[in-house]
């Protein structure tokens, strides 16, 4: 699930977002009970025009990284199963989900900017940010999830949603900037720097 890890092993990103895709609708295909499928992959799936209105789901799919491109390709590899096997039947729903900037929920990986903070100021270190202007859409991981999970209910209720791609994100206005999310966290952690 991370940029930085898919440079040191593009291998193992390809295999695990595009072929292990590719093998839970081939098994949904193969076993052929009525099942419902939410594919989740980026707001990393689109081509990088660096849009400041965001991105739509008609939007042009790309990858000018193995992480992006590999998200990318798991989307056509969704389509594609939706146009061959399950558009004209009833039993496999199939959506995809697209949602990015997800703080919360215990995730410390490296180049998580609210773990990065917390690693440092629990050592009396400085924060180093990246890019303390860049804009971002962050959401706690549990709004997307509750999309995911109202989308998975929807696609088993709706027999007229299928095939299609859904965004999960905050509205524009709602975006801040890594420096003004830096300083809030500041505020619950006193005496902290960056």
């Amino acid at each position: 699930s991370l940029v930085g890890n898919s440079f040191d092993n593009p291998s193992g990103t390809m295999t695990t977002n595009i072929i292990g895709v590719n093998n839970i609708l081939d098994a949904a295909r193969v076993v052929g009970k009525k099942c419902t499928v939410v594919v989740i992959t980026s707001d990393k799936c689109y081509d990088n025009l660096e849009l400041e209105s965001g991105y739509h789901e008609n939007d042009i799919l790309g990858g000018k990284d193995p992480y992006s491109a590999s998200k990318g390709a798991a989307e056509l590899v969704v389509k594609g199963y939706y146009h061959s096997f399950f558009k004209t039947q009833d039993l496999i729903r199939v959506a995809t989900a697209r949602a990015g900037n997800v703080i919360g929920g215990g995730d410390w990986a490296k180049d998580r900017i609210i773990p990065d903070c917390i690693r440092a100021w629990k050592k009396d270190e400085k924060v180093k940010i990246r890019h303390p202007h860049s804009t971002r859409p962050w959401q706690h991981v549990l709004e997307p999830l509750s999309g995911y999970l109202s989308l998975a209910y929807a696609l088993s209720k709706n027999h007229g949603l299928n095939g299609e791609a859904f965004n999960f994100g905050p509205s524009a206005h709602q975006n801040h900037t890594v420096e003004e999310l830096v300083n809030e966290i500041i505020t619950h952690w006193p005496g902290s720097e960056w």
